[in-house]
């Protein structure tokens, strides 16, 4: 089973949403959407479910062509990121609902109904409705559904966004096991880089309704095509300047650092270097040797990671650590990056080393 897409676009009002965009999602894995909001994630997966008309392409689900089908007849299931549940119906009816609708034969639904409860431990809440359940339930209720209806593709859109902390990550843990071995096609869209590392399988990177590069979600991290998908992977925001390479070494405005690796193969010249905020500490370490000295603007405490935004001359950078850092608004303080950790781009965007 495959969904892939060729040149499909949407236009609204004559403004292109999605430009022309190819692509193959298939089983085993997850294909995470990964973006911002307003990058299309949401208007992609329209495309895909039916909901919204393409202006151009093609969308092929398990060698069919399935442009013009309505959404009913792709046998497709969608979980929003709000509980989209019947209120008159109890969470058996809730679950039921699409088989019933598709003419299933009713001890089969309850076969379905049931093993899709259990799996999301909702048995004791069969009978109850919606307005009766937590958050949480409501939306394991909705997942339930989707799983039930054994469908060919599943589109998750920010599912877990308005669930607290702890429920989305127990279900971020569960989601791949949910799906395993369905044979159903899984697209998850997500404005978090860590949820997309969390949940593996391959990613697609969304920004202003172009797929900037598709892959498996680790290469991608490690290996970023372009500085927009390096941008993309990245929260807080990835650091990035201007730099320039001679012989060995590379200056960044008046601080300089020897080059090592594939980067010391660079040609001469104008390059834009990269690092993620997480390589960039308030302390000497054996990797983050090259000081960074930034009048501090903004400092943040997160769990157990300080980040402060610091500035140098006209750049903004940041950075994150574990632990808990005293930082002064409006002083400087002298921070330490991890050469070996930056990334290099030629002046047109495109990774070089």
């Amino acid at each position: 089973m495959a969904l892939e897409l060729q040149e499909i676009t949407k236009v609204v009002g004559g403004q292109t949403h999605i430009k022309p965009t190819t692509l193959t999602l298939e089983t085993g894995h997850f294909n995470v959407l990964l973006g911002e909001t307003g990058a299309g994630k949401t208007s992609l997966i329209k495309l895909m479910a039916g909901l919204d008309p393409i202006a151009s392409g093609k969308v092929i689900m398990d060698g069919q062509d399935v442009t013009k089908l309505t959404t009913q007849k792709r046998k497709i299931s969608l979980v929003h990121q709000f509980f989209v549940n019947y209120p008159h119906m109890t969470v058996y009816d809730n679950i039921a609902s699409p088989l019933r609708v598709a003419g299933m034969a009713k001890s089969e639904i309850q076969g379905r109904v049931e093993e899709a409860a259990d799996i999301l431990q909702l048995r004791p809440m069969l009978n109850r409705r919606p307005h009766e359940l937590s958050g949480g339930q409501q939306q394991r209720t909705a997942l339930a559904r989707a799983i039930a209806k054994e469908s060919n593709a599943v589109f998750l859109d920010e599912p877990l966004a308005n669930l607290d902390y702890k429920l989305r990550e127990e279900l971020r843990e569960q989601l791949p096991e949910l799906f395993a071995g369905r044979g159903a096609v899984v697209v998850y869209a997500t404005s978090e880089p860590e949820e997309a590392l969390l949940l593996g399988g391959k990613t697609a990177l969304m920004q202003d309704g172009v797929v900037t590069q598709y892959g498996t979600t680790a290469d991608i991290y490690r290996k970023p095509a372009n500085l927009m998908a390096a941008q993309v992977f990245s929260d807080p925001p990835i650091n990035h300047a201007s730099v320039e390479k001679q012989g060995d070494t590379v200056t960044m405005g008046d601080v300089s650092w020897p080059l090592s690796g594939a980067a010391r193969a660079l040609a001469d010249g104008p390059y834009s270097v990269a690092i993620r905020p997480n390589y960039i500490l308030p302390y000497k370490t054996d990797g983050a040797t090259v000081p960074l000295v930034g009048r501090v603007s903004v400092t943040e405490l997160s769990g157990s990671e300080s980040s402060a935004h610091f500035d140098m001359g006209n750049q903004s950078w940041v950075s994150l650590a574990h632990g808990v850092h005293p930082y002064t608004v409006g002083e400087d303080h002298t921070f330490f990056m991890n050469p070996s950790k930056c990334f290099y781009f030629a002046p047109d965007g495109t990774f070089a080393a």
